[in-house]
């Protein structure tokens, strides 16, 4: 099983099995960095990366990742490249394709992304669109599965806007046998196309997702909580409409005390404190928020190594 010289749009155009070998190929790579060994499987490779989105987290995580790996990447921005000045996308993706060994864009159109790796002759990773957030999602699934175990039978619960994290952990849970139940508000439901669509993909594995209004029934009982912000990039002024929509979708400590009792909570991260999770909570025995931001790094350098051909 190889997935060299794939793309990674969706964690759907994924098979349980490559899910599986992406999560024994990031535990590999976290154990090789924890003992200082060196791991230079893509020498002399380079990853461009496009942001239209700004990012902490993801433009970190993948430069260091990429140096870490034994190559480099390349920032490339609006103001810093001719994609900000119109360049159309298929010119573009035929550009770098002759300059680069693979692309990570992080922007918001989900149709922009596939274009790209459309024209592209290379792997095109997808960073977060308004659509996916699939790098996220399986770096979810295998933090969960740190703390979890075999996630088969477990039940995560994401709580707040039926988003591109919501839409990703469909489709991540979906080919791990986790169980997943989205608590949103009226309204903030998923897109139909793509829950109907990770509800076929469960089906293989034996899980069940949900989508529930009612946030106390969702968390009963729950192995994960998961949160994320009420508005996201692009959404700043629904900001107010939100807030007033999502008040009762908090993570605080009663909440967490109807989930198991050994239940872990996670955040993609930046958080509002206050907000979609409070203080106490972020900071409490049962957060493994930072972990799972940690793990970014070693899921991405999977994913990399594993399309351009490191391993």
């Amino acid at each position: 099983m190889s997935l060299q010289g794939r793309d990674l749009l969706s964690i759907h155009d994924l098979t349980c099995d490559e899910v599986q070998l992406i999560m024994q190929t990031s535990t590999k790579l976290k154990e090789l960095k924890k003992r200082g060994q060196e791991h230079a499987l893509l020498k002399g490779k380079t990853l461009g990366m496009i942001f239209q989105k700004s990012s902490t987290r993801t433009r970190v995580s993948f430069e260091v990742g990429m140096w870490q790996l034994g190559g480099m990447a390349i920032f490339l921005n609006d103001s810093n490249s001719q994609i900000g000045r119109g360049e159309p996308i298929k010119d573009t993706a035929r550009v770098l394709s002759r300059y680069v060994d693979a692309i990570m864009i992080r922007t918001f159109s989900h149709e922009a992304v596939e274009e790209l790796a459309y024209f592209a002759d290379i792997p095109v990773i997808n960073g977060l669109t308004d659509k996916l957030h699939p790098c996220q999602a399986l770096t979810d699934i295998f933090t969960a599965s740190e703390y979890k175990g075999d996630l088969r039978g477990k039940t995560m619960v994401y709580i707040g806007d039926g988003n591109n994290m919501a839409q990703s952990l469909m489709f991540a849970c979906a080919r791990v046998g986790m169980n997943l139940r989205l608590a949103t508000p009226d309204g903030y439901d998923p897109d139909n196309e793509l829950y109907q669509q990770a509800c076929k993909d469960s089906q293989e594995m034996g899980s069940k997702i949900e989508v529930l209004h009612d946030i106390r029934q969702a968390v009963e009982g729950a192995d994960v909580l998961y949160t994320d912000v009420w508005a996201s990039m692009g959404q700043e002024k629904e900001q107010e409409i939100r807030r007033q929509a999502l008040k009762d979708f908090t993570i605080d400590a009663d909440l967490l005390k109807l989930a198991a009792k050994d239940a872990i909570v996670m955040h993609c991260l930046p958080a509002h404190r206050g907000e979609e999770i409070t203080d106490e909570v972020m900071e409490c025995s049962q957060s493994v928020v930072f972990d799972q931001a940690e793990n970014r790094l070693h899921v991405q350098k999977a994913i990399m190594a594993l399309l351009m051909g490191g391993l």
